[in-house]
């Protein structure tokens, strides 16, 4: 039974009272922060209705708080040095008055950062821009060419068993560690497992590499946009400049026979007027810059940047135009591709099960990293994003909602791109899989343009398509660069804290300078190298050691313990299971799978020469190499016997402080 609160009990806990005239067994306040007395259970009441029972005592002092600790080393604020027993022998004045000194400023600087940290205005808007993360363009071009390449609706069955058991656990671990702990990819990690604070310089990398690639293709779409602006697209007639001898216009009213070296004009538009990759002769000459893509490249990157300088309070407005926009998109091209002759053979082609293709084990293997890279997982964005929720906020709830939405926006994306797909088929007299061999963003820029360039209202058709690309980059983009800022003001409050506008503009100013190499005559080369390179085994390997470090470090009772605070509920066995051996294993063997079988790199009729291997494992390693790196120096830095250091580096340096705001203390 409750005690009655009395009024030091229902004080705000910010409150600069002095308190330290505490009793032993007793919980303090000291600068505003609550210090957890070890002999004590807490409860903690929001509002004076929402009950979250305490973890417990804890029994090591290797042990991070549950949150209402504002000490984590064994000196506390108080003065006293306390045994394993939770006994307090004497200290001297000077040692007192000292560590006073030093606990209470850093408590203080504690307690400011977490007054100033922002918030999400609205809960809708941390659900959108997290949908607007997950679902991306890999989701309209990926997940489709993957699923009839892999069995069709059998392919559904491991992309499902691989969903419950790998993905989902993980974007629910990030979302909970963002959440309790509140801070960025890099900072957080003095929190769980110190010597683990590479990932978070790994992750910013990886940010960088994706920002440099990824937006590039953004600006072929954006260059798409702004030519379908004309009352014939483009890349509907042969009689352009750029077209050659070859162009051959099957939807025209003529007869036109298709030859071994027929190109279509939609083709001969996105190598020959977008890429220009005719003038370059592969990644050893790449050519010049192509000035129309760097103009369309920089716009980008402005809306970017007065998307995301103020903080997720902007960025949190603008996703309600562009990751609910992509979905009443999807929803008119999905009627339109209905009503076309023939869409049923698309469809029965996308959809038509091959079970025999469930005992491959490459199946598996890539409906393991489909998942895993549509939920997204890694990239710093879950973490970041989830920082800036309230404490209480029901993120269990959040992750099934949103990985839900994206596994199903995957799958509908199918039935939208394959109802085109059966209409060109019907259209040239071939079957499925001959119109669908492109793969990638040839599957959106040739194939899917040429459909929609053949049918009634293609000019309308066009705009709200390729609208719908940038829709869906933008999102991803915000995110991204989002992980790297709040990672980085988090760990530098000091010098980047107050100068957020500032950083962002530099920021991007270098990403933008980093994608000039694919803004290039031969940049889709280098796109193709960053896509299959630059982040597929660096970011396994980072979430690998993420849960890793998350399970068997931090400890997964301590993890599980700090969701129960959060939402008053510890997890169930199944999430526990999967945190400590499944989503691990799922992990390491998609990434085996990978480093035993990198692939082999075509793009047009360029063949990649041997060396890229060597180069796109540089670039991958790249990022991943700050892990060790930091490893190294933290040994080398701490003080004591081998044995010392390594027990120092695994053991949380700061507890997390809650943002206390309307709650009130109740002793039991």
């Amino acid at each position: 039974m409750e005690k009655k609160a009395t009024s030091n009990e229902t004080e705000p806990l910010t409150s600069k009272k002095d308190v330290s005239g505490c009793s032993k067994g007793e919980d303090c306040k000291e600068n505003g922060l609550l210090v957890r007395n070890p002999k004590s259970a807490l409860r903690l009441v929001e509002d004076g209705n929402k009950v979250h029972p305490s973890q417990g005592d804890k029994g090591e002092a290797a042990q991070i708080s549950n949150g209402f600790s504002g000490v984590q080393s064994s000196v506390p604020c108080n003065g006293e040095v306390e045994d394993a027993q939770g006994t307090a022998p004497a200290a001297t004045t000077t040692t007192t008055t000292t560590t006073s000194t030093t606990c209470g400023a850093e408590a203080q600087q504690q307690l400011m950062e977490l007054e100033d940290r922002e918030t999400w205005s609205k809960k809708i808007d941390f659900l959108l821009s997290v949908i607007g993360y997950a679902v991306d363009l890999g989701n309209v071009w990926r997940f489709p060419y993957i699923c009839y390449q892999n069995g069709g609706g059998a392919f559904l069955i491991p992309y499902t068993i691989m969903a419950l058991f790998g993905g989902i656990p993980l974007f629910y671990m990030e979302l909970a560690l963002g959440q309790y702990h509140r801070n960025g990819c890099i900072s957080i990690w003095r929190k769980i497992c110190p010597i683990f604070k590479g990932i978070g310089f790994a992750i910013c990398i990886i940010d960088l590499y994706v920002a440099s690639y990824y937006n590039t293709i953004m600006a072929w779409a954006f260059y798409y946009l702004i030519s379908s602006f004309t009352a014939e697209l483009p890349w509907t007639s042969c009689t352009n400049p750029w077209n050659t001898g070859n162009c051959t216009n099957y939807f025209s009213k003529d007869n036109v026979s298709w030859s071994l070296h027929s190109i279509s004009p939609a083709e001969e538009f996105y190598t020959r007027q977008v890429l220009q990759v005719h003038r370059s002769n592969g990644l050893d000459d790449l050519g010049g810059i192509s000035w129309q893509l760097t103009l369309c490249l920089l716009l980008i990157f402005t809306i970017v940047y007065f998307s995301i300088w103020k903080g997720v309070k902007t960025s949190g407005k603008v996703v309600w135009v562009t990751a609910t926009f992509p979905y009443i998109i999807l929803f008119i091209l999905l009627v339109r591709g209905a009503t076309l002759p023939g869409a049923w053979r698309g469809v029965l082609y996308y959809l038509k099960p091959d079970w025999q293709k469930l005992l491959a084990t490459e199946v598996w293997v890539d409906a393991a990293a489909q998942i895993f890279f549509s939920l997204g997982p890694g990239f710093g964005v879950l973490l970041a994003y989830a920082s800036y929720n309230k404490f209480h906020n029901n993120c269990y709830q959040d992750a099934l909602v949103t990985s839900t939405v994206n596994c199903l926006t995957s799958f509908v994306s199918g039935f939208v791109i394959f109802t085109v797909l059966g209409y060109m088929a019907e259209m040239r007299n071939e079957d499925v899989s001959e119109v669908a061999k492109d793969t990638g963003p040839s599957l959106l820029f040739i194939t899917y343009a040429e459909a929609i360039a053949n049918m009634p209202a293609s000019t309308f058709f066009a705009i709200i398509f390729f609208l719908m690309l940038l829709t869906l980059g933008l999102d991803s983009t915000f995110a991204g660069l989002e992980g790297v800022i709040t990672g980085v003001l988090d760990e530098f409050p000091h010098v980047w804290g107050k100068r957020r506008e500032l950083f962002v503009l530099g920021l991007t100013i270098v990403c933008f300078l980093g994608s000039l190499a694919t803004l290039t005559f031969g940049g889709a080369y280098v796109v193709k190298l960053f896509e299959e390179y630059a982040t597929g085994p660096a970011v396994l390997t980072v979430v690998f050691l993420e849960a890793v470090a998350v399970s068997w470090f931090y400890g997964i009772t301590q993890f599980c313990n700090d969701v129960k605070e959060m939402l008053g509920s510890a997890p169930g066995w199944y999430w526990r299971v999967c945190w400590v051996a499944i989503s691990p294993l799922f992990l390491l063997f998609v990434t085996c799978s990978f480093l035993s079988n990198p692939p082999e790199l075509r793009l047009f009729d360029y063949d990649y020469p041997y060396w890229t291997t060597v180069v796109g494992y540089c670039i991958g390693t790249s990022s991943v190499i700050f892990i060790p790196i930091y490893m190294v120096y933290r040994l080398v830095i701490t003080p004591g016997t081998l044995k010392e250091r390594i027990l120092k580096s695994i053991t949380p340096e700061t507890a997390t402080e809650i943002p206390f705001g309307d709650i009130r203390m109740n002793a039991v």
